[in-house]
């Protein structure tokens, strides 16, 4: 398979200059940024709730 543009940067600096700039990347079990986009399960559920039917017999 081929390697991506960013990942041949890399392994050439780190051929070249010997330093691994992977190294100082956080190594966290999680992704800590703030997502923007709604995920598939949210999209779903606001589709379903949007288009719910109405009772609007029982007006106060």
């Amino acid at each position: 398979m081929t390697h991506s543009k960013a990942k041949k940067k890399r392994m050439h600096v780190k051929r070249t200059k010997g330093k691994d700039v992977e190294k100082n990347r956080q190594s966290s079990p999680f992704s800590t940024h703030e997502r923007l986009t709604k995920t598939k399960k949210e999209s779903i559920e606001h589709t379903i709730t949007k288009h719910k039917k109405h009772n609007h017999t029982e007006d106060c």
